[in-house]
């Protein structure tokens, strides 16, 4: 696979943080509520932004590179979908009004990114200097995709305050009311925080989670730092719209989470063989390769993304539709 031009990572990530700041000043200069058609447009513009990078990627550099950004970019998305559960559950359960909604969400799309790009630093350095550490990003993953699917909690599991979240409410004061998307207000002369201050650090940790999962499943598609920045930046953009796009939507895609825990139980699988392709290990015939550990390519890896998201998306909306018809008529009552 040949490098990608320095000037083209460096224009690239300069134009789409370009981007992602006048996102978050639209959403500063005009808050409200986003119609079903502006959010539609909105999330077909950054997909389709998407989609020409990796034609530009393809030209610039191969192929291959057009492929891992594709399937880092979808698996990412796909993780990010499933995020936007728990903002839901987050948003309701502290009752953020509407036009609060999209604040609440920008700044959760600024610290993803911020959590993100720590973690691809750090992820980078660790694959760089410690190989072996493939086998650890598979184990976790494995882990995380049993998780995902059998280990699903109920919505009111869900809807409870972490420690950390219990921890700040009890030590910390604040009123009873929003007042916009402030922070802090002076009550009496005093200065106290607002419900806002517990959302942030909602959704932060929340962020955090995310990134933990989404990190390792990224580097097992690609190693490239420059492909899995841009493919999270891409996953992130629109997130805000799609929100709103969604709807009631999300709460009918019942099976999402089997497409997702089969994507990162994939991916866990394939870092696991790609571990044991490139280390020796001691314990087989002195220390040895094992040979018959394949390398799961590029566009294996990207059909396999494909398909898991439309099955379960195809699955989840069958399954809605028949729900619905099984509900009792109220015609004629």
């Amino acid at each position: 696979m040949t490098q990608l031009p320095l000037p083209f990572e460096i224009i690239s990530i300069s134009i789409l943080l370009v981007i992602l700041v006048a996102d978050l000043l639209l959403v500063v200069r005009r808050p409200h509520v986003p119609s079903i058609k502006e959010s539609g447009l909105w999330v077909a513009f950054y997909v389709g932004l998407a989609l020409i990078f990796a034609v530009a990627m393809f030209f610039i550099g191969d192929a291959e590179h057009a492929g891992q950004f594709l399937a880092g970019w979808l698996t990412e998305y796909s993780l990010s979908i499933d995020n936007l559960f728990v903002f839901v559950i987050i948003m309701a359960r502290f009752a953020v009004p509407p036009k609060l909604q999209q604040e609440v969400l920008m700044v959760g799309i600024v610290i993803a990114l911020i959590l993100r790009g720590i973690f691809i630093l750090l992820g980078a350095q660790l694959i760089q200097n410690f190989s072996w550490i493939f086998y650890i990003f598979g184990a976790f993953l494995l882990y995380t995709a049993y998780r995902q699917a059998f280990n699903k909690e109920d919505e009111a599991e869900e809807s409870k305050d972490s420690f950390f979240i219990r921890l700040v409410k009890k030590r910390v004061a604040t009123t009873p009311d929003f007042h916009g998307a402030k922070i802090r207000i002076k009550v009496d002369g005093k200065r106290i925080f607002t419900p806002m201050l517990i959302v942030f650090l909602a959704i932060g940790s929340t962020d955090l989670l995310f990134a933990l999962d989404s990190i390792p499943a990224i580097f097992g598609i690609t190693e490239s730092p420059f492909i899995v920045f841009t493919a999270n930046i891409f996953a992130l953009m629109g997130l805000r719209q799609l929100y709103f796009l969604l709807g009631g939507l999300l709460e009918r895609l019942v099976y999402l989470h089997y497409g997702i825990a089969f994507i990162l139980a994939f991916i866990g699988v394939k870092l696991v063989l790609h571990a044991m392709h490139e280390n020796e290990l001691p314990f087989i015939n002195g220390g040895k390769h094992i040979e018959w550990a394949p390398d799961i390519d590029t566009v294996t890896s990207l059909a396999v993304i494909i398909g898991a998201m439309v099955i379960a998306t195809v699955a989840s909306l069958v399954r809605s539709r028949k729900d619905r018809a099984k509900e009792p008529s109220n015609i004629g009552a």
